[in-house]
């Protein structure tokens, strides 16, 4: 007998019938043998709908009533698979974020989780119950309901997983897996039948919109293997485990893109030591995460710091590089909000010389220019105009040979 935690995002609960088909599959894999756990997410775009309606009542959204009203999304879900579970003969049990013992910090929209205590899970599944816990919510420090920002649902299901021990979670979504590019840029796009956890980090990172980057740091930290499919069909999808070191690894795996970052450049600033570091920690006091960095060789005493954040971010970092920019003395502070990121990404790349000039050939070849570049042990990125990555995505794929043999 495994325990599995199933987790259903928005699509796969989305309408009562969606809902029914969730309640039948989660009875087959209990008559198969096993003990499952239930992650929720809210039903489609319902929480986009809060969200709208929150803009429509009130120009400001305090974050402690903003994650009060948030969660009712989830809390709704859980309470109608169970209903449909019922109606099934499967007995359950609904949980919210708190009274299944998720405890997070008091960082209201984006709080991280710092302690699991599921008793009341364990007690549930003992009992011969199906636990359905509310994703994406948990419960502060100081006792105040908090949200884990999107995808926060993944987030929930994989800590369970690893609270509980369970043998596998499994993510339930609107696509048969992880595949080698976005199907809707690259339409040879291969499904994937493992990734390993270091790889599919650096896929969530540089845009696989597949999973949220902190549920796979969540189960690669703790060792819990992930199994992400279609609530469609049911098929068997792309696991997300350990790298094997005895397996020879794919050089390039997959190409992803990400359109959802802003440039900042604070141009005439005084080459010297501390400037930078004035710079990021202004930044980091913000909340702002900044992500790839370019500094150009100083001339003349000035240098100019280039640097990626987060689109949403981006009023907030350019106010703080204004204010800054006085103190350091820079010259000026310029943004772009017209650029795309590509990544190459592949555990392979360790040990195989060439991947970093057939992806700079390829783009030369197919006239695209490269603005920025980053780098780690597998993976390699670069900023580009917006306009240019879907074409960049295409050529990269084709070009290391991913692309799915014709049918």
């Amino acid at each position: 007998m495994a325990l599995i935690v199933q987790k259903f995002g928005g699509t796969s609960v989305g309408n009562a019938e969606r809902i029914r088909d969730v309640a039948e599959h989660v009875g087959r894999t209990r008559e198969a043998g096993n003990d499952v756990v239930v992650v929720v997410s809210a039903m489609g775009k319902f929480t986009d709908d809060l969200i709208r309606m929150a803009d429509e009542v009130s120009p400001t959204r305090p974050p402690r009533e903003l994650d009060m009203l948030l969660t009712a999304g989830e809390r709704i879900s859980m309470a109608l698979v169970c209903m449909a579970l019922s109606a099934r003969g499967v007995e359950s049990a609904s949980f919210t974020g708190s009274q299944a013992g998720i405890i997070t910090d008091t960082d209201h929209t984006r709080a991280k989780i710092l302690e699991i205590r599921p008793d009341r899970i364990r007690e549930a599944i003992d009992a011969g119950l199906v636990p359905v816990v509310a994703g994406f919510q948990g419960v502060s420090t100081e006792k105040d309901i908090t949200t884990l920002g999107r995808g926060g649902s993944d987030v929930t299901a994989v800590a369970l997983a690893a609270a509980l021990k369970a043998d596998v979670c499994e993510i339930y979504t609107d696509v048969k897996g992880v595949y080698s590019a976005d199907p809707r840029v690259v339409p040879k796009a291969r499904q994937l039948a493992v990734v390993s956890f270091d790889e599919m980090m650096e896929m969530a990172a540089t845009g696989s919109r597949v999973l949220m980057l902190r549920s796979v740091e969540f189960a690669r930290r703790h060792g819990v293997p992930l199994h992400v499919r279609s609530s469609f069909t049911w098929e068997p999808g792309t696991w997300i485990v350990e790298e094997d070191p005895t397996m020879e690894q794919a050089v390039v795996l997959a190409i992803t893109d990400d359109a959802s970052e802003a440039k900042i450049t604070v141009g005439g600033v005084p080459d010297r030591p501390g400037v930078a570091a004035q710079l990021f920690r202004e930044l980091a006091d913000r909340g702002i995460n900044v992500d790839m960095i370019v500094q150009n060789t100083g001339t003349n005493g000035l240098t100019d710091i280039s640097f990626t954040v987060a689109m949403t971010d981006l009023d907030v970092a350019r106010e703080a590089c204004d204010e800054v920019k006085v103190e350091i003395g820079a010259a000026m502070v310029t943004t772009d909000d017209n650029i795309g990121r590509v990544s190459v990404v592949g555990a392979g790349m360790k040990s195989s010389p060439g991947v970093t000039a057939l992806m700079f050939e390829t783009l030369f070849e197919n006239g695209i220019n490269i603005e920025m570049i980053s780098t780690s042990s597998i993976r390699i990125s670069c900023v580009l105009r917006a306009d240019r990555v879907a074409d960049a995505v295409r050529h990269l794929h084709t070009a290391f040979g991913l692309d799915a043999a014709s049918s």
